[in-house]
């Protein structure tokens, strides 16, 4: 186990805080973060830009290989949307049923999900998960315990039992954190009827969470109650989602 510590400078007064990493397995943690074999370090708002997020599916990672289709969506939305190196940005794909998280053109976190039963589309009343560029327009829930119920997007102050087992619950509830989405592409994912915002398409916790790894939403992007709130507590708002097109392997 060896320690590092990298520096980094803030303004005012010229003073320099120090960060504690732990170097286990050639990937890189924040000292006290290790229990669970997940990084707990998340900080709020714009002064998280320089967090580094590594495990995911309990396993600790460090600058993951980026597939060839995550490349191409973060370079369509440098191209097209004028998305810069320092900002995060998240890619999901539903043919894998997952979510990355990424950062200076790397994987920082990847998160299963699950997306429309119905496939992918972005007509209204489809059922079917939007594909195309979106922005993070709302955030919604912050502080909310685990399991909290949101109906209409206000909360209920009532928790759902969270199970991991394979079963469909008769509630298909809205849990824990939202994160409302906006479609960025005419006639894609904005305006008419397949404009993902009036849809109310979100990225959201589930109480279903052994249903998650494939599709089993009604067109949302359903994610563990603990990972939603760890992806929610680190992305500002406006942050871009680019949804690929291609459906689940499994179909």
């Amino acid at each position: 186990m060896t320690l590092e510590t990298p520096q980094q400078e803030k303004k005012g007064n010229n003073k320099i805080s120090r960060r504690k990493f732990i170097k286990i397995g050639g990937a890189s943690i924040v000292a006290g973060a290790v229990a669970g074999g997940v990084a707990k370090f998340l900080s709020r708002g714009s002064e998280n830009n320089d967090v580094k997020i590594v495990g995911g599916r309990e396993q600790i990672k460090e600058k993951e290989k980026i597939p060839l289709d995550i490349q191409n969506s973060l370079e369509k939305l440098k191209i097209n949307f004028n998305l810069r190196p320092d900002e995060f940005a998240i890619v999901v794909s539903p043919e894998r049923q997952e979510l990355y998280l990424t950062k200076n053109d790397e994987i920082l976190k990847t998160y299963i999900i699950s997306t429309g039963k119905a496939g992918m589309g972005s007509e209204i009343g489809s059922g079917k998960t939007p594909i195309g560029a979106h922005r993070i327009k709302e955030k919604i829930g912050d502080g909310a315990e685990i399991g909290t119920v949101f109906k209409g997007r206000q909360n209920t102050r009532y928790l759902a039992g969270i199970t991991n087992e394979k079963i469909d619950l008769p509630q298909d509830d809205i849990t824990t954190r939202i994160m409302w989405l906006d479609g960025q592409e005419e006639n894609i994912n904005r305006g008419g009827n397949v404009d993902s915002h009036s849809r109310y398409t979100y990225i959201h916790g589930t109480p279903e969470e052994g249903l998650l790894g494939e599709p089993n939403s009604h067109g949302c992007i359903r994610m563990k109650n603990s990972d939603v709130v760890e992806l929610f507590d680190v992305i500002p708002p406006e942050t871009l989602v680019e949804i690929q097109s291609k459906p689940f392997a499994g179909e």
